[in-house]
């Protein structure tokens, strides 16, 4: 009886793959491709009929690296842009090739032409969607795991640059990194989010808080040097860079005050460890008419 059981799963996974195979046909362009500080490679693609939300991913494919693999990237892009973006962090063999083939290593700007053919599959869906259907938000990203919220936060700019109305009223933003490099393609977004919301007079309405977890002594002891000055030594922005870990209960506690009777939509991109602290402090604030929801995506 064990066919009974094993042709069902079959078919769908055959179904699967054959779609997938005729989304891999679809053509896709590589209109730009950046070289972030930290070995970052950023792929901005358009491809025909291509809708996206904020917050999902695809399915990457680059036959001339291996015609079986396919990898997830999240889409770091903005519905509202013209095309569809990634930004992918070099470390490993598959990785370590594609930032080969499309120049990493290269000072020279390569043609259009010499660019790899790449194949994709997808958007598909995240928690990060439902971003928009909360009036309080806190984002909560560690390394990598900001790149969701790259595409949050540059739809919020666009709407608020196209005057659409935002269900949102108050975006909370936490990223945690244990290195500074890591800060560097992420801060430009920020700076200008900063700049535009200066100049509509919304700055209450982004609230960011940058933690760096590890640093040296001698990077400390010159970062201390510059903490007066206006800008953030690191990053360049007004707010300064944290040090350490953030005080979740004391955070929480004070979201909870300033919005009280409100859904506060919880999203983190980040590891189990932090995912499990997160949902302890969601369930134990949810108290006195403030409701934490929590939405996550693991790596």
């Amino acid at each position: 009886m064990t066919w009974k059981w094993v042709v069902g799963p079959m078919f769908l996974y055959v179904c699967e793959r054959l779609v997938r195979f005729y989304r891999s046909q679809q053509k896709v362009v590589i209109t730009k491709v950046v070289m972030h500080p930290s070995k970052t490679l950023e792929l901005q693609l358009k491809k025909k009929g291509f809708k996206m939300e904020v917050g999902q991913y695809v399915f990457m494919q680059c036959p001339s690296i291996s015609q079986l693999e396919w990898h997830p990237f999240t889409l770091t892009s903005a519905p509202e842009e013209d095309h569809f973006s990634v930004h992918i962090r070099i470390v490993g063999d598959w990785t370590q090739a594609l930032y080969t083939a499309c120049g990493g290593d290269k000072t020279v700007v390569l043609d259009a032409w010499t660019l790899p053919k790449v194949a994709v599959d997808g958007p598909f869906g995240t928690a990060s969607e439902d971003v928009f259907r909360y009036e309080v938000v806190m984002l909560v990203g560690a390394g990598i795991g900001v790149t969701p919220f790259a595409s949050v936060l540059k739809s919020v700019w666009y709407k608020h640059v196209q005057e659409n109305n935002v269900f949102t009223k108050k975006i909370y933003f936490y990223w945690l990194c244990p290195e500074t490099q890591a800060f560097e393609w992420f801060a430009d977004l920020l700076q200008s989010l900063e700049r535009q919301m200066t100049e509509k007079n919304m700055s209450d309405f982004l609230s960011y808080n940058i933690y760096l977890t590890r640093w040296k002594d001698a990077e400390a002891a010159h970062l201390r040097v510059q903490y007066e000055a206006e800008d953030d030594p690191i990053t360049g922005l007004k707010q300064k860079t944290r040090y350490g870990k953030p005080n979740w209960d004391n955070e929480f506690s004070t979201i909870a005050t300033q919005h009280p009777g409100s859904k506060v939509g919880v999203f983190l991109c980040g590891p189990t460890a932090l995912a499990t602290a997160l949902g302890k402090q969601c369930i134990s604030h949810t108290e006195s008419g403030t409701e934490f929801i929590f939405n996550k995506e693991n790596f």
